[in-house]
């Protein structure tokens, strides 16, 4: 059965998409922890991170750092923190999350964003790719 991610790439879930490549999809966590919580996946449906082989791996870190850059001048904070939990879903992910207080990095501590507040900031984050 497909994960919840997989869905999200074939677009049968919708999504605030960032940006993507043949491997890799990028789009805002709708249960963001702060303003600009962003995940980061393959497209290859693998459970863990460190399943990837070494290349999948380097390049998805390269394509997360791209994105993270752009959410780093698209959003105000003292910098985005990384985090690869993988304990929610079975299919290998990245949180890019913009970072001003050690609150932000806990995934306890979540905000809120309307529609419209996400489409505003996926523009912006695009603008700065």
């Amino acid at each position: 059965m497909a994960s919840i991610f997989t869905k999200i790439i074939n677009g049968e879930i919708p999504s605030y998409k960032i940006a993507e490549d043949e491997q890799f999809y990028s789009f805002l966590d709708i249960n963001p922890n702060a303003v600009g919580h962003t995940l980061v996946i393959p497209k290859k449906e693998v459970d863990k991170i460190f399943d990837l082989d070494e290349s999948e791996y380097t390049a998805l870190m390269q394509f997360s750092y791209k994105i993270a850059k752009a959410i780093e001048k698209s959003v105000p904070c003292k910098r985005v923190g990384i985090a690869v939990i993988g304990l929610e879903v079975p299919h290998a992910h990245v949180h890019l999350i913009p970072l001003n207080e050690m609150k932000d990095a806990t995934f306890g501590s979540k905000v809120k964003l309307t529609h419209e507040e996400f489409i505003a900031l996926v523009e912006k984050i695009k603008s700065n790719l």
